[in-house]
């Protein structure tokens, strides 16, 4: 779960029932034409995420963000088009606040890799020419967060039919991580990625997990919706003169790493800079066993306490106990007795 087109949504909505706020990576919410916003989870980027967790970085929830929208020049007229009335169409019936698009000024080049262990990577041959684009949006329409369109190769391979049936990995993810952290890094904004692919011909057998991807010409609609209440980035602490001469204090609203009550993961993904820098703070971390991933990457090796469910419905009621103060291995038939120790 959380690796195909929306699959982790009905869990973050039954997460997002339990507690006060829930926040999680555009992957978990982003579902091709399909979204469910609410008001109490958080759209935060990975990279972000990262910075939130070691404690530099606080989360200000926003209303509305005005959103720019950075298209690749490699993409064919008629492509670039549908996503230029994708944003459009978000504008007229979603009241979203979309600035003017701009064209990079050279073809991104986007390849996509393959680690031995199976997980996703890739790279970008014009990381500056992102970059130049996005500051130049930023500079000129004041955009408070970037969502980014980049074309990807139309490949029809073996990985790619093996994700449509749900048995694969997301070919594109790790290309698209790189983009979207290439741009929070460097301009500390929200922002996401929607590739830009040729609709891909039509399979009666395609897996109910990957069916977001199969019903129309982009992936872009969500992350618009998404970015449109991504919480904004402020700098914890840092160089005074990066921060105007002084550390300034956060707005009340902001939301710090010591907020957080629960993390829960993959069992077999720990070793991400989140989950390393929750551990070292104390935080309540729950790994869930059913969501097998490609990497392998236990918690106990790494020396990261926790609590070991079998499932997300099983990781819900951990935080459901938790958060009526109750001790979760009480709720079982069988309750060990106490012991008696000695003086």
């Amino acid at each position: 779960m959380g690796g195909y087109a929306g699959d982790a949504l009905p869990l973050a909505r039954a997460l997002a029932q339990a507690v006060d706020g829930l926040i999680t990576h555009p992957n978990v919410l982003n579902g091709a034409q399909l979204y469910w916003p609410r008001d109490n989870i958080l759209y935060v980027e990975g990279y972000a995420l990262d910075q939130f967790a070691a404690g530099h970085w606080a989360l200000r929830p926003v209303r509305r963000n005005c959103i720019g929208l950075v298209l690749d020049r490699a993409m064919e007229p008629d492509l670039r088009q549908r996503h230029v009335q994708v944003a459009e169409a978000a504008r007229a019936t979603l009241g979203l606040d979309i600035a003017d698009y701009i064209l990079t000024d050279e073809p991104l080049g986007v390849a996509l890799k393959t680690s031995d262990s199976g997980a996703s990577w890739g790279t970008i041959a014009r990381p500056d020419s992102l970059l130049r684009a996005t500051e130049k949006l930023i500079q000129q329409t004041g955009a408070e967060a970037i969502a980014v369109v980049a074309r990807f190769p139309d490949e029809i391979s073996d990985a790619l039919q093996d994700y449509r049936q749900g048995q694969g990995v997301d070919g594109l993810a790790g290309a698209e991580a790189i983009i979207s952290h290439l741009v929070v890094q460097t301009f500390q904004i929200p922002c996401a990625h929607a590739p830009a692919l040729r609709p891909l011909p039509l399979d009666p057998s395609v897996s109910p997990r990957a069916a977001a991807e199969e019903i129309g010409y982009t992936f872009l609609p969500c992350v618009l919706v998404g970015l449109s209440r991504a919480p904004r980035y402020e700098s914890v602490m840092g160089d005074p003169a990066e921060l105007g001469g002084a550390n300034r204090p956060l707005p009340r609203s902001c939301l710090t790493a010591d907020h957080i009550n629960s993390v829960i993961v993959p069992a077999a993904a720990c070793g991400g800079s989140a989950i390393l820098s929750w551990s070292a703070a104390g935080a309540k971390i729950i790994a869930v066993e059913e969501n097998t991933t490609a990497l392998d990457v236990p918690p106990e090796p790494l020396g990261i306490q926790v609590i070991r469910v079998r499932s997300y419905l099983e990781a819900i009621g951990v935080v459901v106990s938790d958060r009526a103060g109750l001790d979760p291995t009480l709720l079982r038939p069988h309750i060990p007795p106490l012991r008696c120790l000695e003086a």
